[in-house]
């Protein structure tokens, strides 16, 4: 990730499972052409970061799952 922007983390609002979430930070998106991804019990562990498309396919394929 090369930019100033902070991320601001956030997680789904069906997040009502106990912790075991993930967190993306979207608002690097537009910035980076990035979206960071972490495990929301290890806020300061590693990151993974997907291309956009990347990331918009990975969500595509979750919602379609939940049909």
């Amino acid at each position: 990730m090369t930019t100033d922007e902070t991320p601001r983390w956030f997680k789904s609002s069906y997040s009502d499972n106990g912790g075991n979430c993930v967190e993306v930070a979207a608002n690097l998106a537009a910035i980076s052409g990035v979206v960071p991804i972490r495990d929301s019990k290890n806020p300061t562990g590693p990151t993974l970061t997907l291309p956009v498309n990347a990331f918009a396919l990975f969500v595509a394929d979750i919602k379609g799952q939940q049909q």
